[in-house]
């Protein structure tokens, strides 16, 4: 195949389970990165500063496909510098990754841009993608950073926006401290235990990429998220039941944010908080998931105890 991708912000546990994934598949990836230039694994390491356009600019052009993952994680306390360049990180490399495609005598085919499922706030309510938004910060980085993304018109470039659910891996991610937690027999329930999580299994995330990468007919904005989201409580319990620990204590929410700020040194809110979100365009698309039930994707990532 020898398709180039382009992965903007490829260096964190995503981005190197993606990169991985389409190398695999014949494809030639080029990860942008704040760090070195370098090699390795079949994978070359282009450095770029995630706002300003340099010499990284001509890997975009001739490539097939542009996917931006940059930005600042969240998993930090919101300060206000952290929360400036949460904010800052995502919509400058938007921006500097639309400035690139549009000085590309030959521009991608295609430019996909992860976003959040954060977009509809912290909501029991089933959402798919038209569902409204929600509020706070985390929405106003989501709505700005999808407003970025769509501002200006790419006359030969598809897009692709993701809105990416909790997404479970091995050896990393977001399952890993939740792992922890029961191993050390703390895997109770978080807070009400009401909030949803809408989860996928990280091989089906890798599918919806190479599916926005390859379908021509993919548009818009997408919920890349599993078709059954959970509660908080049943997640920790299908957790307990798969690493074969019994009962823990719950995590009432003043410990969880006494918890997040001491120890963690991340916001509260990302454990307090959910949705209830569905992928009804990736549904009306034909998507097939691998993995739609949670007991046998954790089995899958972690094993039989």
């Amino acid at each position: 195949m020898n398709k180039k991708v382009i992965l903007a912000g490829g260096t964190g546990f995503l981005g190197q389970s993606l990169a991985a994934f389409l190398s695999q598949r014949g494809y030639e990836v080029v990860i942008l990165t704040r760090g070195m230039s370098t090699e390795r694994d079949h994978v070359r390491y282009v450095h770029w500063d995630g706002a300003t356009m340099d010499t990284w600019t001509e890997e975009i052009d001739g490539s097939h496909a542009v996917i931006n993952l940059a930005g600042k994680s969240v998993n930090c306390i919101y300060t206000k510098k952290n929360r400036d360049e949460i904010m800052r990180s995502r919509l400058d490399s938007v921006n500097v990754l639309t400035d690139a495609i549009l000085t590309c005598k030959h521009p991608p085919r295609v430019f996909v841009q992860a976003g959040s499922l954060a977009i509809f706030g912290d909501t029991q309510n089933l959402c798919d993608e038209d569902a409204p938004h929600g509020t706070g910060f985390s929405v106003d980085v989501c709505k700005r950073w999808e407003a970025a993304f769509f501002a200006r018109e790419l006359p030969s470039t598809r897009k692709v926006l993701l809105r990416i659910g909790f997404a479970l891996g091995r050896d990393g991610g977001a399952l890993e401290p939740l792992v922890k937690l029961v191993r050390y027999n703390l895997g109770g329930t978080v807070g009400s235990g009401n909030q949803y999580i809408s989860w996928l299994h990280i091989d089906d995330l890798n599918e919806i990429f190479r599916a926005a990468v390859e379908d021509d007919t993919m548009n818009g904005i997408y919920n890349a998220t599993g078709p059954h989201p959970v509660t908080n409580k049943e997640f920790m319990a299908a957790l307990r039941k798969v690493l074969n620990k019994g009962w823990a204590p719950p995590a009432p929410a003043p410990l969880v944010w006494l918890g997040a700020y001491l120890f963690m040194r991340t916001e509260p809110s990302l454990a307090l908080t959910g949705r209830n979100c569905v992928p009804k365009r990736l549904a009306d698309h034909g998507f097939r998931f691998g993995h739609p039930d949670l007991e046998a994707a954790l089995y899958d990532l972690l094993g039989k105890p």
